[in-house]
């Protein structure tokens, strides 16, 4: 993906001709810096590309074991890369029963991201489904999720011997793999070369597109509840409180009013809203010894009390004259007040 590679990708791209990259990145071993690199020139490439399609040397140690040959491990590596462009050129010029053509092509390249390009041949039973798992099963491609395909061709080729039910096994283990809105378009071609064996070409793009990963999931709105969450709000939280718009049902909470009155707070309404009227302030009184009970409280005689009637019993004057509130007396002592 460095060098020439971006600038004659751009190039194509302004005169709109399809262009696929097809690279490979460096071994772990190689070093950061080497790799850094390739990462910034395959960056760079992908963004001229129509899709991009990208072999990873590191994984040949997975599939070649720690005991291939070098040359060996190579071959393997260029045989991936052969089969990206070969299966996609045989894909556009090799006529077949059910025919895909470079329209085809270009439907499903056109959509820009990541790609992958798998081929498999199979030959005895099963070979139809086996074909199919491993063609999308390629092991030294980058970033092979079919999960997030937005476009999938298929191309399956075998002899005359090719069977309608093989066709829909394939199809169905491919569409087991890529979104259910991807764009899927297969071709089938006839080659008596293969004899019994049949091949299964796979194409899958815009692996890494966001869209194909973007589901809309329920907002959750987490609230920390503290000691205060469900008090009533103060004199500062309602002078402070703003409509939503200018038809709200209460513009404002008057904190001069609510300030000068102690049975209410003067509430203004916004067009026809109701509102409460502040009631007047009791002068004279001290309220503040009403946080204790009455018979703690002193001053207890300053505000006068009813008086026994005529007809209470003695009981009830004497239970008075030694310092007993009038409603501390049992009312049939006191029988009737003045």
């Amino acid at each position: 993906g460095t060098g020439a590679a971006p600038i004659v990708a751009q190039v194509a791209k302004e005169m709109g001709i399809l262009t696929v990259g097809v690279i490979s990145k460096p071994f772990d071993f190689e070093g950061v810096k080497r790799l850094k690199v390739a990462e910034n020139g395959a960056s760079e490439l992908e963004s001229y590309v129509d899709s991009l399609i990208v072999v990873l040397n590191e994984k040949l140690f997975e599939v070649m074991g720690e005991d291939a040959e070098f040359d060996k491990a190579f071959a393997c590596a260029d045989d991936v890369l052969h089969n990206a462009v070969s299966g996609i050129a045989e894909i556009i010029n090799v006529q077949g029963l059910i025919n895909v053509d470079f329209e085809d092509v270009k439907t499903v390249m056109g959509e820009q991201g990541k790609a992958m390009m798998g081929t498999a041949t199979v030959s005895g039973m099963d070979r139809a489904r086996l074909a199919a798992e491993a063609a999308v099963a390629s092991p030294l491609l980058e970033g092979v999720d079919l999960s997030g395909a937005r476009g999938v061709l298929v191309n399956i080729t075998a002899s005359r011997s090719l069977k309608l039910s093989e066709t829909r096994e394939v199809m169905a283990a491919i569409r087991g793999y890529a979104a259910d809105d991807a764009t899927v378009i297969f071709g089938t071609v006839y080659d008596e070369s293969l004899g019994d064996a049949l091949r299964v070409t796979v194409v899958a793009t815009g692996l890494n597109n966001p869209q194909a990963r973007q589901h809309h999931q329920p907002e959750v709105v987490w609230r920390q509840a503290t000691g205060t969450h469900d008090a009533m709000p103060t004199m500062a939280d309602l002078n402070s409180f703003a409509p939503a718009s200018t038809s709200a049902a209460m513009s404002k909470v008057s904190l001069d009013s609510a300030l000068s009155t102690s049975a209410g707070l003067a509430m203004t309404g916004a067009g026809s809203a109701p509102s409460m009227a502040a009631q007047p302030a009791t002068s004279g009184v001290d309220y503040s010894q009403y946080d204790l009970p009455r018979v703690f409280r002193p001053n207890r005689e300053a505000t006068s009390a009813p008086t026994l009637g005529a007809d209470s019993s003695p009981q009830a004057k004497t239970m008075l004259d030694k310092g007993a509130d009038y409603y501390e007396i049992p009312a049939f002592l006191r029988k009737q007040a003045d």
